[in-house]
C-alpha cells in the first residue's frame, strides 16, 4: 500500500464538503429565512494560498446558503457546487471537466453523505469531529474540528510535502 506522504506528492486538487468541514456544522437561521454558517479565516488563508499556487479547489455540498458563494467571492478559481444530491456524479463530472484522475484528488468530508465520494479519492480525510463511519474509511483524521482549521491542516500538509508552503509569496494576500 502506498504511503500517505507519497500520495500527497501527487495531489493537485482539493474537494471539500462545506457543512462540518469548512464550517463547524452549525446553521443559524435568520429572521428572513437565510441560513448562515461560520467559516475560519485560517482555512480561508490556506484555500486562497493554494489557489495562487495553482491547485484546483471545489466545494461539493448538499447544503445551500446564499452566504456560501459570498464567502468565496474573492477566491479566484474555486468552484462551488451546492444542493448536490449525488456527490459521486458531481465528483466525476468535476474530474472530467478538469481532466483529472482520482490519484490527484484529496477529499475531506465529515458525514455519511460524503462516504461514497471519499471512497473515490486518492487521499481521504476528515475533521476530528467527523462521524465514526467516516473516520473508519479515511487515510487521515485531522486533529482539528470542522470549521476550526481542519481544511488548513490538510492543505498545509500537501503543500509542505510538495515544498510549496511558506515560500516568499506566502506573505502576499
Amino acid at each position: 500500500m502506498e504511503h500517505l506522504k507519497d500520495k500527497l506528492l501527487k495531489i493537485n486538487t482539493f474537494i471539500f464538503d462545506f457543512d462540518g468541514v469548512l464550517s463547524d456544522g452549525k446553521v443559524y437561521t435568520m429572521a428572513d429565512g437565510e441560513q448562515v454558517r461560520a467559516t475560519n479565516v485560517k482555512d480561508g488563508y490556506a484555500l486562497h494560498y493554494a489557489l495562487t499556487k495553482g491547485y484546483n479547489i471545489a466545494i461539493i455540498s448538499g447544503g445551500y446558503a446564499q452566504s456560501i458563494p459570498l464567502r468565496f467571492k474573492t477566491f479566484p478559481g474555486i468552484e462551488i457546487h451546492m444542493r448536490v444530491r449525488d456527490k459521486i456524479a458531481q465528483f466525476n463530472e468535476y474530474l472530467t471537466n478538469h481532466q483529472l484522475t482520482n490519484e490527484q484528488v484529496l477529499v475531506m468530508g465529515d458525514d455519511i453523505p460524503d462516504y461514497p465520494m471519499l471512497q473515490l479519492a486518492a487521499v481521504k480525510c476528515c475533521p476530528q469531529d467527523a462521524s465514526e463511519e467516516i473516520k473508519a474509511i479515511v487515510d487521515y483524521i485531522s486533529p482539528r474540528n470542522g470549521g476550526n482549521g481542519a481544511v488548513r491542516d490538510v492543505i498545509e500538509q500537501v503543500m509542505k510535502a510538495q515544498g510549496k508552503w511558506m515560500n516568499e509569496d506566502a506573505f502576499i494576500w
